[in-house]
């Protein structure tokens, strides 16, 4: 269970580099490649979310806790980290919605409604992957 955390921010960092290399890709036109590597990435934020869930389930089941709580004693530094984390959440709910219906125009090649939704999908999605990384350098690496 305690390596959990860091699979999950490995996930969140391969997310990361497979929504640039994506974003790269189509605007290289390379649209195939820009398709199996957004396919990719949606796959590694599938078994995020599934490692991500099995923690915190484990950690409720193991502590009666559902997460590690985050002390700093600079004030600015846990209102901002309670800040980022709110965002972080908020638009994380919103990523499967986004991201399944940006995939499914996609792949029916509407590519007019793939465009207008993944405009929003790439910036979401990747403010969420990002800050999941920092969120675990805060919780587990830097200030532990």
């Amino acid at each position: 269970m305690d390596v959990l955390p860091h699979v999950n921010a490995g996930l969140n960092a391969l997310a990361v580099v497979l929504l640039v290399v994506g974003l790269i890709l189509i605007r290289r036109r390379m649209e195939t490649a820009h398709k199996w590597t957004m396919l990719a990435c949606f796959g590694v934020s599938v078994v995020f979310l599934v490692c991500y869930l099995t923690y915190h389930q484990l950690l409720h089941q193991a502590t009666g806790s559902r997460g590690k709580a985050f002390e700093h004693p600079n004030s600015a530094i846990l209102w901002g980290y309670r800040l980022m984390l709110v965002s972080h959440v908020l638009l994380a709910a919103a990523v499967p919605f986004l991201a399944i219906a940006t995939i499914f125009f996609g792949l029916r090649d509407d590519r007019k409604r793939h465009l207008k939704l993944a405009i929003w999908t790439f910036p979401i999605w990747l403010y969420v992957s990002v800050t999941g990384v920092i969120v675990y350098l805060m919780l587990y690496q830097l200030f532990s």
